[in-house]
């Protein structure tokens, strides 16, 4: 079965920088979209970013679109989120997540994805 592992996170400033990493090992996670989700404290899991299996599609909440990027490195079997210009509401645990199922555009619709990794915390804060 597909085990995803998330690391990257940590304690930031606002305005200050951050990449998560998405890697998988036993499996190549070419034949899946992946996505990333987060998740605050008393409030519902947000879709942040989604990349399809080929990585011409992307797709970004509108909160996070033109500070969060998502790229897919196929040697390293990594899926990454850089996240630039953090701010204090991007706290959250963010968690990869990976669809086997051909879809076309990616979608971050969580339950669309069957894998899921552990999460790990990002926390924006002066």
């Amino acid at each position: 079965q597909l085990q995803l592992v998330e690391s990257g996170g940590g304690l930031v400033q606002p305005g200050g920088s951050l990449r998560l990493s998405c890697a998988a090992s036993r499996f190549t996670l070419d034949y899946y979209y992946i996505a990333w989700f987060r998740q605050a404290p008393g409030k519902e899991r947000e879709g942040v970013s989604c990349v399809s299996r080929s990585g011409d599609s992307t797709d970004y909440a509108d909160s996070v679109k033109g500070r969060f990027a998502i790229s897919r490195d196929y040697a390293k079997n990594a899926v990454y989120l850089q996240m630039n210009s953090l701010k204090p509401e991007d706290t959250a645990v963010y968690y990869c997540a990976a669809d086997h199922n051909w879809r076309g555009n990616c979608s971050t619709r969580y339950y669309e994805y069957d894998y899921w990794g552990q999460g790990t915390q990002v926390t924006v804060s002066s």
